[in-house]
This record gives C-alpha cells, structure tokens and sequence, in this order.
C-alpha cells in the first residue's frame, strides 16, 4: 500500500510540477497535525475575475488549517464574528492538507485557486512568480492593519521584497522540548542538561517500556525542528543559516550536530516507528504517559495542558556540555517568517477578499488568546482570556525577553532546494541514516544553489 501511495503521490507532483511550468512558476514546497481530507464540494468553487455585486450575497472560499482544537475553535469564533460584522458574505472552508503545500499548488496549476489562502512563505514566494496572489500593499494601508500588529510581529508582515503578500494570524512560534514531569520524578530521571545525560534518561525510560522521546516523524518539518535544535548547540544560526548560504553541512558545527543527532538516534532516543508516525499518534503516546517527551511547537501548550495538566512542561533544550548549555539557554529554534491569509487575484471581488482576509487573520487570533489561552499571535488582542493562561504559557511569555536568537522552521526556509534536502536527509537520520550522508548530500544541495546563484 506505501508503494502505490508513493507512485500516486510522484504522478501528482509529476502533473503539478508540469502544470506549475507552464504558468511561469519554479517548483518550491506546515505546521500542526495532519488535517482531514477536502470535500469535493468545496473543491468546485473556484474564484473568477467578475466583480461581485455589493447587494448580493456573496460566497467566498478559504483554504486553511482546520484540524487541532487550535484551529477550528478559533476558525469558528471568527466565522461567527465575520456573518455578524457581514451578513452578506458566506464562507466556504476548504480544509487544508498537510502535504508541504502539494495541494494549494495544485489548485494554482488548474486556476482553482480558493478565493483566501493561508500562504507561508514558501507559497508567497512561488505564487509571486506566477502571479497566484495578490499583492495587499494598498489594503493593509486602507484598513490600518500594521498599527493592529504586535511590535515583535512586524517581520511577518513584510516579504522579503518589501511587499505584503498576507495577513499573519500566528506570532513567532518556537521548537519546545516537552517532558512529563511526573514519569521523570517516578523513575528519578534528572531533567538533562547535557546530550550525555539525555542518552542516560533514554536508556532507563527504554529499559522501564517507555518511549523517551515521542516524535511524529512521518511529517519531515519535525524532523528537521529535531536536528536544527541540536545543531543551535554548536552554531545558534541553525538551519536558518545553512539556508542563507553562510554555512555547509560539513561545517564542524553542523558536521558535529549530525554525528550528534547519528548517536542519538542509535542509543534509543526515539521509538523505531517513528519516521512513520503522524502527530496524532506521537501526541497520543505522550498524554498517556507512554512517552517521557515530545518535540513539537509551542502552539503545543494548549493541547498538552489540556491533557496534562501540571504533569508537562518544557525544558531548556540539553547541549555538549555544561557551559554551552548555560550559554546557549535562549539560543532557541523556531521563530516565523512572513505569510497569512492571502488572497486570490482572480477574485470577484478584491477588495472584499482582503477585507475579509483582514477581518479573519484579526478574529482569529482573538480567539487563540480568549478561547484556546495561546498569545502567540501576531495582533494586538484586548480581549482577556476565559480561562487563565497556561503556565507554560505564562513561562515563556517571561522568557521572551530573554531569547538572544532564533532559527526558522521548514516552512520559513527560503531556499527550497535546501528546504527540501535539509527535510528529506534529516527524516533519513530519525530513520537510522549514516550523518556522513548528511553532509554529503546537504552540501551537493548548496553547491546546486550557489552554482543557480551566479
């Protein structure tokens, strides 16, 4: 069955890299739990270029994650928000895939394009070229949407070449290490510190039938979050700078981090069936107190409070040694890049579009921080919470402060040629691959780059 899923999903790419050619695009490749599949009705409705009328009701379809409490309870609350404040305007959700954007570029390449996207920045970036999205200069202005942002948020407005391509909803998310504080105490684990100490806790949760680490490998930007954390311990540019070409994987430090991640691997850090675990399993083991840890987000921390309650919190990610610990304590991975609701250019209406685009990204990020407690967002929100903030939550909000760099997540890469090795070679090392292949293949990707650069 892999193999037929394989060859069907190689004859997909195949058709969209084609298609995607012929509209003038170059081939590029999210976050959260895989998302139910789209229904077939709302794969029909597609945008056109004739102005709506403004009397009528008018049906608008946005693409968008809809899977986790984290998304559809704040979808919802916006949803609601949107028929009240424009009782002429139908939404039609159309669920998001969590297929490294394969779908909504598949909908670019047929003119299916869903009238409001969510677009990170690996979307922006390809859909510019072939003119796919919308450029919102002149409506962040007329709908004063930059003095609504965050003043640590204003990096994710702006696309590299000085336009905006979206209206961010998620503020700089960072990797966390989460640990189950109560298996640690029952089986006198110290919370490590060291890589040494970290192969020492896997070996005596292994030998008492418990996962150390629980990871969801089966989706590569996971994979990829593990090593960048290791390798922010010997270089706290992390992937982010192997991405701008200002280092090579066979760099002592990164040559060092695969060698690390290598060893990790084999001394039992993760469960053999991780690189074919989705996140609903790898979570699963974790809240059930069959896994000590889990690497994910720090969107996380609603969802493993929830489960959890005072049993999780997250640790300071281990390092080689006591001093670079104490160091690099706040040299985190993680971070955003610009992307949001963008919008279609072929849309009836463009204006009513990115009014909307505007008016969800706003509501939505009002309900993770009212409904679901996460601050994570990108806007002002004046409302308070229900409920009080997670304490983990109230934690990293003090030690924002403190974080003297970040990195990036896959989906923030600008480079997808190295996006994709980087994701594809890390997935190898959770696997069991050699970190010589690593660096090998890593730096034939880079030397592809620079050679296209020149």
């Amino acid at each position: 069955m892999k193999k037929i899923q394989q060859a069907v999903a190689a004859v997909l790419a195949a058709v969209m890299m084609l298609a995607l050619a012929a509209c003038g695009t170059s081939d590029k490749t999210a976050k959260d739990s895989p998302a139910p599949s789209v229904s077939s009705s709302s794969a029909t409705a597609s945008a056109s270029s004739e102005p709506a009328n403004n009397g009528e009701k008018v049906k608008l379809r946005i693409y968008t994650g809809y899977s986790a409490d984290d998304e559809k309870i704040p979808f919802d609350y916006a949803k609601k928000a949107l028929e009240e404040e424009m009782p002429n305007v139908e939404l039609e959700l159309d669920i998001q895939a969590q297929d490294d954007n394969m779908k909504l570029k598949t909908y670019a390449a047929s003119g299916n394009l869903p009238d409001i996207f969510s677009a990170n920045t690996d979307v922006i970036n390809v859909f510019r070229k072939s003119n796919n999205i919308l450029q919102l200069d002149e409506y962040v202005n007329q709908f004063d949407f930059e003095s609504k942002l965050l003043p640590s948020s204003k990096n994710l407005l702006y696309a590299d070449d000085q336009h905006i391509y979206g209206f961010p909803v998620s503020g700089n998310d960072l990797v966390l290490l989460y640990y189950n504080k109560e298996l640690f105490e029952k089986y006198g684990v110290k919370v490590p510190t060291t890589f040494d100490e970290l192969i020492a806790a896997a070996k005596v949760f292994n030998s008492n039938g418990i996962v150390p680490l629980s990871l969801f490998g089966k989706e590569k930007w996971i994979t990829m979050a593990l090593f960048d954390l290791i390798a922010t311990r010997y270089d706290t540019g992390g992937v982010k700078k192997l991405d701008e070409l200002k280092g090579k994987a066979s760099d002592e430090a990164y040559a060092h981090a695969a060698a690390k991640m290598d060893e990790l691997v084999k001394a039992g850090l993760l469960s053999k069936s991780a690189p074919l675990m989705n996140y609903d399993q790898a979570a699963g083991l974790f809240y059930e107190g069959k896994a000590a840890m889990f690497l994910n987000g720090s969107w996380e921390i609603t969802e493993s409070t929830k489960k959890m309650g005072d049993k999780v919190d997250y640790m300071y990610y281990p390092s080689q040694d006591a001093a670079s610990y104490e160091k690099n304590k706040f040299a985190l991975s993680g971070s955003n890049s610009y992307g949001g609701f963008a919008v279609n250019p072929k849309t009836k209406d463009k204006e009513l579009a990115a009014k909307v685009a505007a008016f969800m990204a706003l509501k939505i990020a009002e309900g993770k921080v009212t409904l679901r407690g996460n601050p994570i967002v990108a806007t002002k929100v004046t409302k308070a919470p229900e409920n009080p903030l997670a304490p983990m939550f109230t934690r990293l909000n003090g030690e924002l402060s403190n974080i003297t760099s970040t990195t990036a997540f896959s989906w923030s890469l600008s480079n997808a040629k190295i996006k994709v090795a980087l994701e594809d070679e890390t997935q190898k090392l959770v696997a069991g691959g050699a970190a010589a292949d690593f660096v090998k293949n890593i730096d034939k990707a880079i030397e592809v780059v620079e050679k296209e650069a020149k």
